[in-house]
């Protein structure tokens, strides 16, 4: 490792704030030489990852997620333990910007000394998730956070990424997002291991109402896991009403999920989910840059867009010119 990246690397395992924002950054980058440096600070890492509780949030836009998060961020870094939070901010699909608010709308959650709050550019990627989420949640772990919370984009029912790489995932819904049919038709709810009714202040009977139609919705639906039935609560992120009994469902999973072995077998699949896709990742990246393909790739990606050949034909042709000099 080089002497800067072994400085970075003794700066997160001290639990240094600047270091582990730079070292996200440094996963984050594109260009080659930093993805070859992030790669030497991850296997340094390594060793020191894994400790941690790993909570994933979904739920539309408007739902409360951050408002929610602050509160159980705070909550949870009172009782004394470190909490980070890895906020996910949509891309503009027209400028490739983000907003990247999240530390103005958990002011104080981000002023707590023991939290800290990583906004990233989602950058178009599916799942509601940014690119290097998985790595940034182990940066997190080597500096020491015992909590991590993955906050998803939230813009609709394609949040389902960050189920792949937490131990428990929350689903956050309104108390008039429909009846139990709507909330049946959505795939999303089957991979909740926690759903919450948030705003309950705002209409208490509606809230209830939702409440237990989700609740009749999961009975309907196969648990993941023998060993855990999804509950369905129903709180105000605004008042804090309900906050400690989410955490203490959090917990109560956590203690169930280990006991029985299942969130380290569920890790394990994980891991081995996210080898594969950065398999795929790189035969993308490969392919792209192969000689061949970029002599094609716009000649056939315009005769495509203007109807001239099949994208298929183009698929194949592509595919055939990357076997070249192979």
């Amino acid at each position: 490792m080089d002497p800067a990246a072994e400085a970075l690397a003794a700066g997160v395992l001290a639990g240094e704030r600047r270091a582990l924002a730079r070292a996200i950054t440094l996963v984050e980058s594109s260009r080659r030489e930093h993805q070859l440096r992030a790669q030497s600070l991850l296997e340094a890492l390594s060793p020191h990852t894994g400790r941690s509780l790993r909570l994933g949030v979904s739920g539309a836009p408007g739902v409360g997620k951050s408002t929610l998060l602050e509160a159980l961020g705070v909550h949870v870094a009172e009782e004394g333990r470190r909490v980070a939070v890895l906020a996910v901010d949509p891309s503009s699909a027209v400028s490739g910007g983000s907003i990247l608010g999240d530390k103005t709308r958990m002011e104080r959650l981000a002023q707590h000394p023991n939290a800290f709050i990583r906004p990233s550019p989602s950058r178009g990627t599916l799942g509601g998730v940014a690119e290097k989420t998985r790595e940034a949640i182990l940066l997190c772990e080597a500096a020491g956070y015992g909590v991590i919370i993955v906050e998803t984009v939230g813009v609709g029912q394609s949040e389902v990424a960050v189920a792949g790489m937490v131990d428990m995932f929350v689903l956050l819904q309104l108390p008039h997002a429909g009846d139990e049919l709507q909330a049946l038709k959505k795939g999303i709810i089957e991979l909740a291991d926690m759903v919450v009714i948030n705003k309950a202040d705002l209409d208490a009977r509606a809230a209830e109402l939702a409440r237990a139609q989700v609740q009749n919705v999961l009975t309907l639906l196969a648990p993941a896991s023998p060993e855990w039935a999804p509950p369905v609560l129903a709180v105000s992120a605004l008042t804090g009403a309900g906050v400690p009994g989410l955490w203490n469902e959090v917990t109560r999973f956590e203690a169930a999920m280990t006991a029985s072995g299942e969130l380290q077998a569920k890790r394990r699949r994980q891991a081995v989910d996210w080898m594969w896709g950065l398999i795929d990742a790189e035969l993308r990246a490969r392919f792209r840059r192969h000689p061949s393909v970029r002599d094609s790739l716009d000649r056939l990606t315009a005769a495509v867009s203007r109807g001239a050949l099949t994208p298929s034909a183009a698929a194949l042709e592509l595919l055939a010119a990357a076997r070249e000099n192979n």
